[in-house]
């Protein structure tokens, strides 16, 4: 039985501009002559609404206090970053197993030792599961933890120059990037050949690829406000970047590891649509991102979400509630990718009755503390739903858009305001 779609009213975006004539400190933004700021060109951004970023910018340029506040938060962000990095792939004690140190390398995060260290057993061989439950080895001889500073810098430090105008933001934001995907002697090879190995069994695994899908995206975005004038950022790093990328993608649709990662029926496969449909609309491939798109309605929305909005396969595992919200993460993106693309991913409905909307709503009560989460969760951050419900609120969902008030601020703080697409807000790997 094929699905449908269901049109919801869909929430008014509050884009009026204050007529303050309140300016920004001079800590905050540079003000252009006369007090009038010149408004940059529309970033094109994969994931967030480019015109709603630049609206937000006007906004606050003219005095805005809720976006002040923001803004000092992301900046107080960006700041920690900027006496950090930048990180290279090649810094790793050894090599991944093909032996190009360009190559990327992680290692599974839930499968521990289960013998003991010896001279003829170094690393406790055989490798066994514990789901939920991650290793510290993980975080040490491998590019995982790097990978991650590349990801969380470049897009704080991206998302604070574009506010401010400081060019200190803008020029650490490109030397992290140059340095990890562009210089000769630095750079990442893009592939993921080597990610989430497993000690003595295997030397890489396709579900290795949730190490970018789970936060690449933001960078494509960052890298799009770059590309509006950012100093430091030149136009022959915008043409080597988008090269990469193209690299990148071909690696994705073509690869055994990346077919395996799109044959996956659980929030693997949904990160790997988001990843692909990102980069082909970053990369100009329109038609794949429209296709992408398209095909998670019946591929994704119908197999993962039940018709009460639960996700099955993520509540089979020891962290149900974090990889509830973490699949949803990528829904919610991939819908924001849609509407760029005339896909409206949001209205539609399966057959049992499946939808973004209801997946969200199922997680409100625990979101918003009117009762706790009734499934098995190792770590539970009520937290980690605050995103995808400003997402569902946006999207129309009169649920969600009742319930943001009640949502937990999230130990960054609450940066919807300045960067409306959720993020994976309780982070932890694979």
């Amino acid at each position: 039985m094929s699905g449908k779609t269901r049109r919801r009213p869909r929430a008014l975006l509050a884009v009026a501009v204050a007529l303050s004539a309140m300016l920004l400190p001079a800590t905050a933004s540079a003000a252009a002559p006369h007090g009038h700021r010149a408004l940059r060109p529309v970033p094109q951004t994969v994931v967030i609404d480019g015109h709603r970023l630049q609206q937000t910018k006007a906004r606050l340029d003219h005095g805005d206090p809720a976006l002040r506040a923001a803004v000092r938060t992301l900046t107080a962000g960006a700041d920690g970053w900027l006496g950090q990095g930048p990180w290279t792939v090649v810094d790793k004690p050894a090599p991944a197993p093909g032996g190009d140190p360009h190559d990327y390398l992680s290692q599974a995060p839930y499968w521990w030792p289960s013998q003991p260290k010896t001279a003829d057993n170094p690393r406790g061989c055989p490798y066994v599961q514990r789901d939920g439950e991650r290793n510290p080895e993980v975080d040490t001889g491998t590019d995982r933890p790097d990978i991650g500073k590349v990801f969380n810098s470049v897009t704080t430090l991206s998302l604070a120059w574009y506010y401010t105008g400081h060019k200190q933001y803008a020029e650490h934001a490109s030397d992290i990037l140059r340095t990890w995907f562009l210089d000769p002697a630095t750079r990442m090879n893009p592939n993921l050949d080597h990610g989430q190995f497993i000690p003595c069994k295997y030397d890489g695994r396709a579900i290795g690829i949730i190490d970018f899908s789970q936060q690449y995206t933001s960078v494509l975005d960052a890298v799009a406000l770059l590309d509006t004038g950012a100093p430091g950022w030149t136009r022959s790093d915008r043409t080597a970047m988008r090269s990469w990328n193209t690299s990148f993608l071909d690696w994705l649709v073509n690869s055994d590891f990346g077919k395996q990662e799109t044959a996956a029926e659980n929030n693997h496969g949904t990160f790997q649509d988001m990843q692909i449909a990102a980069l082909a609309l970053a990369t100009g491939d329109r038609g794949l991102a429209r296709r992408t798109v398209l095909d998670a309605r019946a591929l994704r929305i119908e197999p993962q979400i039940a018709g009460d909005g639960s996700q099955p396969q993520e509540l089979a595992r020891t962290r149900s509630w974090h990889y509830s919200t973490f699949d949803l993460v990528a829904y919610t993106r991939l819908a924001a990718i849609g509407r760029q693309v005339g896909v409206d991913l949001w209205a539609y409905e399966g057959p049992q009755g499946q939808s973004l909307f209801k997946a969200v709503d199922y997680l409100l009560p625990a979101a918003t503390g009117e009762s706790a989460w009734p499934h098995p969760e190792l770590e539970f951050h009520r937290y980690a739903a605050s995103d995808i419900v400003h997402a569902a609120a946006d999207a129309g969902d009169a649920e969600a858009r009742a319930a943001v008030g009640l949502l937990e601020t999230p130990p960054g703080g609450d940066l919807w305001a300045l960067r409306p697409a959720a993020e994976q807000l309780d982070s932890i790997a694979g």
